[in-house]
């Protein structure tokens, strides 16, 4: 009761603040001469190295109330096979731009829903992807799977064409909640996709379920992960429900009357925490869990853990390309995302435009604000070394800069000579300590819940 107290105390049940999948947040990208400054990005990608590329469709079968997603509905394939064809002009248009010998260490279809694509779309784009940017040897190709949405020929095609991580979605087990948020997806649907899954040799298996549902409790909770540690999955994402309809209007179906308050939605999460933890999966970041054999565990173990937009990551390219309507790319000199219309996406791409349409160029201060963010949200610490020998701080500005947030939080942080620290009890509130060295820190209603 008295960290509860400490932590209300610090705004946790309060505060909306970034996820910071990004630095800055995506809300402060401008659009200025952005699409001039990609162009010079990519073709300052050095010859031969090694890159992810993030690939979105952003179409859905039905659309779920829940999702904030930039997604659209179709009952039929005809605006797909547009899109794709959009796509894979995309892809030439950087073939053109690119230098030589460039290969992948991550591809991830995401979305939407990429298994509405058909066999022969699948095998299009994938092919299509790979004789532009072959995969590397320890290379991997991830897909978000939705149980409802994909049947033997495409689970064969995904795999044909080299997928070997599958990315399901969960949200919750339980009838009632699925029904509150527009989403029937029975565990018997869940557990068929996964056997497709395994029977095609694909070992590697995440999973994403949700804590704030409406109707949510904490035996809810429970049975829908004792469920989910039945399909064995190698990574789970235990992710807050960001309630934003000003921002999604199909949340609006949502019936916020039923929705756990912040307290609640604190307890929901420590309930699935401890019962991923007792069934030995180990803590990534602030809402990660994998097996200790798991990549990102190892990640995590050599201090090599990263935080891009799909959350945790292993990947250590410092490029991403983003594919697709809405994408985001992310280079060293700034990030640049494509226009987020599907309509306007293609009329740029048909126009042998690139279709970045918005974004950021870094200043040496973001660099610095960056890596800091990064490193609590990944590690809940900041390396003094590090910030010295790659960013040029000095001790003393570090002291400084620590200084108030050390005074404002007290007993749940804790600076050495060596490092900034979180404490085991204040990694609760590290959202909101990671908000402290942010030089963009927006209003209230910009971001989802801290809890």
């Amino acid at each position: 009761m008295k960290q509860v107290s400490q932590l209300q105390e610090y705004g946790l049940f309060d505060a909306r603040v970034p996820r910071y999948t990004s630095y800055p947040p995506a809300n402060h990208f401008a659009a200025e001469g952005i699409s001039d400054l990609a162009q010079d990005w990519i073709a300052a990608i050095p010859a031969g190295c090694e890159i992810s590329l993030y690939v979105h469709v952003p179409f859905c079968r039905r659309l779920c109330w829940f999702c904030a997603c930039r997604t659209q509905g179709t009952q039929s394939l005809d605006p797909v096979r547009i899109y794709v064809e959009t796509l894979l002009s995309e892809l030439r248009q950087l073939r053109a731009r690119m230098p030589e010998g460039v290969r992948l260490s991550r591809l991830h279809w995401g979305g939407g829903t990429p298994t509405l694509l058909p066999p022969d779309l699948i095998m299009q784009l994938a092919g299509a992807i790979f004789d532009t940017f072959p995969l590397s040897e320890q290379g991997e190709f991830s897909v978000e799977i939705d149980p409802t949405e994909i049947d033997a020929p495409r689970m064969a095609a995904l795999a044909a064409a080299g997928m070997n991580r599958a990315s399901i979605g969960v949200q919750d087990f339980n009838p009632d909640i699925q029904a509150a948020i527009g989403r029937p997806q029975s565990f018997q649907v869940t557990a068929q996709a996964v056997s497709m899954i395994r029977d095609h040799g694909i070992e590697s298996l995440n999973a994403d379920i949700l804590y704030g549902l409406p109707h949510q409790d904490n035996m809810r909770m429970a049975e829908t992960v004792q469920k989910l540690m039945a399909l064995s999955p190698d990574r789970v994402a235990l992710y807050g429900y960001a309630h934003v309809p000003w921002m999604s209007k199909r949340q609006v179906m949502i019936p916020e009357q039923h929705l756990p308050d912040p307290r609640s939605r604190l307890t929901l999460f420590q309930t699935a925490r401890q019962l991923f933890l007792a069934d030995g999966f180990s803590e990534i970041g602030i809402d990660h869990f994998a097996r200790p054999n798991d990549s990102l565990a190892r990640a995590r173990n050599l201090g090599r853990l990263r935080r891009n937009f799909q959350g945790y990551t292993d990947d250590r390219s410092q490029i991403l390309l983003g594919l697709g309507a809405s994408s985001i790319s992310r280079f060293p000199q700034g990030y640049a995302q494509n226009a987020p219309a599907t309509g306007a996406y293609t009329a740029l791409v048909r126009a042998g435009r690139l279709p970045s349409t918005r974004g950021h160029v870094f200043s040496a201060e973001d660099r610095w604000r960056g890596r800091m963010i990064e490193s609590l949200m990944c590690h809940f610490h900041i390396e003094t070394a590090e910030m010295v020998r790659d960013y040029g701080i000095s001790p003393s500005q570090l002291t400084h800069l620590y200084g108030p947030i050390r005074a404002k939080f007290r007993n749940l942080v804790r600076v050495t000579p060596h490092a900034f620290h979180i404490t085991q009890e204040g990694r609760p509130l590290t959202r909101i300590i990671a908000q402290q060295f942010d030089a963009y820190a927006s209003g209230p209603n910009s971001h989802s819940q801290a809890v």
